[in-house]
């Protein structure tokens, strides 16, 4: 007997989670709050898009829940998963990507999804993904190191080696090597994931969903009310030029929701209102900035 599949479990849970991480993050804007777009997809299924934009807090905030399906699947699958191609898919999930205002605050960026894809007379393949990452870019030590400890504690009770695991695949892709450099200080990432059975997986996907603003609201209290200059901000706009050229040049999701017909403004919500590009910039020898690149954008054991 085939193992039971419970996608409506799924998007119960999704569909909770973005209602969750949106009354978190709202809760600290005292004026603005998210605004929803429900939109539906031409080739079937559709979604829901919530975005915060010009808060005093966070200048742009986007938490995206989408549910898509079809009956074949986008290159970007198929090439990875050849096994695939053929099937009918559905696929879940819920991503978010946090611009704060305050340079001190860092960016944040959480995903979790389930894919499922059917054939006739064949059992369903299927798995979770899904992690969070930090994007700082004048970093604290005691804020690296509470983000890793929520993340760890997350994933610990699914496997004493999932974390060291998952860390490194989070340092491995987000990574930019046309600057040979990380996005950020990392967290977790995983994906193609179905070991233990739907149920153990399925809890797995929702203990890193669950820790996500555990990880990153104590940080925003902490730095959100930091004094900084235009000097300061010049340089966060900098940094999100480096989050511009990931999302467009190698994020799976980003080339996933494109070629599978997605809508395209909740796909490209990941991207920060303003950025800015220095031909040639260097930092200062012995700077904050410098230390940015020099030492946390450096992967290294946290806990």
């Amino acid at each position: 007997m085939s193992e039971v599949v419970d996608t409506p479990a799924v998007k119960h849970y999704l569909l909770d989670l973005q209602t969750r991480i949106c009354e978190g993050l709202a809760d600290l804007e005292p004026e603005q709050d998210f605004h929803e777009d429900r939109w539906e997809r031409s080739q079937g299924g559709g979604g829901q898009s919530r975005v915060l934009t010009d808060g005093q807090v966070f200048e742009q905030a986007g938490v995206n829940f989408s549910h898509v399906h079809g009956d074949h699947l986008p290159a970007t699958a198929t090439e990875r998963r050849p096994e695939l191609a053929g099937r009918s898919f559905q696929a879940l999930g819920v991503s978010l990507v946090i611009h704060p205002r305050n340079p001190y605050v860092p960016t944040s960026h959480a995903n979790v999804r389930f894919f499922v894809a059917d054939a006739p007379n064949a059992p369903p393949i299927w798995w979770f993904g899904g992690g969070f990452d930090l994007t700082p870019f004048y970093p604290f030590k005691t804020d690296c190191q509470h983000w890793h400890r929520i993340a760890k504690e997350a994933v610990t009770p699914f496997g004493e080696t999932l974390y060291p695991r998952f860390k490194k695949w989070c340092d491995d892709y987000f990574y930019l090597p046309h600057r040979n450099e990380a996005r950020g200080i990392g967290g977790l990432f995983f994906d193609d994931y179905d070991e233990g059975g739907f149920d153990a997986a399925f809890g797995l996907m929702q203990a890193v969903g669950n820790a996500y603003l555990p990880a990153y609201l104590p940080i925003v209290h902490a730095r959100q009310a930091t004094p900084f200059t235009e000097h300061e901000r010049a340089f966060q706009l900098y940094r999100r030029g480096r989050y511009v050229e990931f999302n467009l040049l190698y994020d799976r999701g980003t080339r996933f929701g494109i070629q599978s017909g997605g809508r395209t403004e909740s796909i490209l919500m990941s991207m920060p209102p303003l950025a800015r590009w220095e031909y040639g910039y260097t930092a200062e020898e012995g700077s904050a900035e410098a230390e940015l690149t020099d030492y946390y954008l450096v992967p290294r054991q946290w806990v």
